[in-house]
């Protein structure tokens, strides 16, 4: 049986996120002075739009509502997205994030900022910016040598162009 409330939180709603095509991504209760705060993060491979937000909002809410699974005190119930600098943790947030650049801090001690190309079991396929003219470079780097991820933004890529647009204009 869970011990802690976020547990029980995700035992009692992960279902429920499920069921409307939505991974449960993160659980937090954070009390703000005498108010309390249930933050509740959703994704999926396609993302989630404010349509279905909408609709797991609603389902969890009257979950909890039916449940004495925040307790007897007033609580806010926030649902949304990771945010643009998400933190990749399982493997499905790296394979989300393919074609974004990241910042990884590697578990041997100093950082990479790279775009990823291509995940699999056992790591990444990255494409290491070129500094000061220079060409891009590939690596590869395996999941044991990653200690933190985390998605960058970007306001102005000089290559907006996605893979295989030209071949599909010609």
């Amino acid at each position: 049986m869970s011990t802690t409330q976020s547990e029980r939180l995700r035992e009692l709603l992960e279902p429920l996120v499920s069921s409307q095509g939505l991974d449960l991504e993160e659980i937090a209760v954070d009390s703000v002075g005498r108010k309390r705060v249930l933050r509740v993060v959703v994704d999926s491979d396609a993302g989630a739009d404010l349509d279905q937000i909408a609709d797991v909002s609603r389902e969890l809410s009257a979950k909890l509502d039916e449940t004495d699974a925040m307790g007897a005190g007033e609580y806010t119930l926030e649902v949304g997205t990771p945010g643009a600098e998400r933190l990749l943790k399982e493997h499905r947030h790296y394979e989300r994030a393919v074609d974004r650049l990241v910042k990884f801090q590697l578990a041997e001690g100093g950082e990479l900022v790279a775009r990823i190309l291509k995940v699999d079991d056992e790591g990444l396929d990255l494409e290491v910016p070129g500094v000061k003219g220079r060409k891009a470079t590939g690596r590869r780097l395996a999941f044991s040598e990653i200690d933190r991820a985390r998605v960058q933004v970007e306001f102005s890529r000089k290559d907006n162009e996605k893979p295989n647009q030209k071949e599909e204009e010609a």
